[in-house]
């Protein structure tokens, strides 16, 4: 598969660092946002292939991130996937229902894992 361009939305500075080094590391390209504010500036500015996401942020959820990028985009823009240790099966069905293309649990996965689960949802 070609480069893929994502944008990882994460609070956490240190998860987003990690993935963001680990996606680098497998030849794509990467940008970053503390939260679903600064994530939507970006999308405006740019295109993505996908939407790394969390679901707990402060300011705004994942779920409610994944409605406006559907919202501004309708035939659909970039793929969004959820990537959280939020498990709980109504967290997953919120997600999916507001537009989700996948959800990945961290706790389950190490980063590499995470890299090839992304490119096989965005294939």
């Amino acid at each position: 598969m070609e480069i893929m361009k994502l944008l990882l939305v994460d609070d956490d500075a240190f998860i987003r660092d990690m993935y963001a080094t680990k996606f680098a590391e497998n030849g794509h390209d990467v940008e970053v946002a503390k939260n679903g504010e600064v994530a939507l500036e970006l999308l405006e500015r740019g295109t993505f292939d996908g939407v790394l996401l969390d679901m707990v942020m402060p300011g705004m959820t994942g779920v409610e991130l994944i409605t406006k990028i559907k919202e501004k985009d309708p035939t659909g823009g970039p793929a969004c996937i959820v990537l959280s240790n939020q498990g709980e099966e109504h967290e997953i069905e919120l997600a999916m229902q507001a537009g989700a293309k996948g959800y990945i649990i961290k706790a389950e996965l190490i980063p590499s894992e995470v890299v090839a689960q992304v490119k096989e949802l965005l294939q």
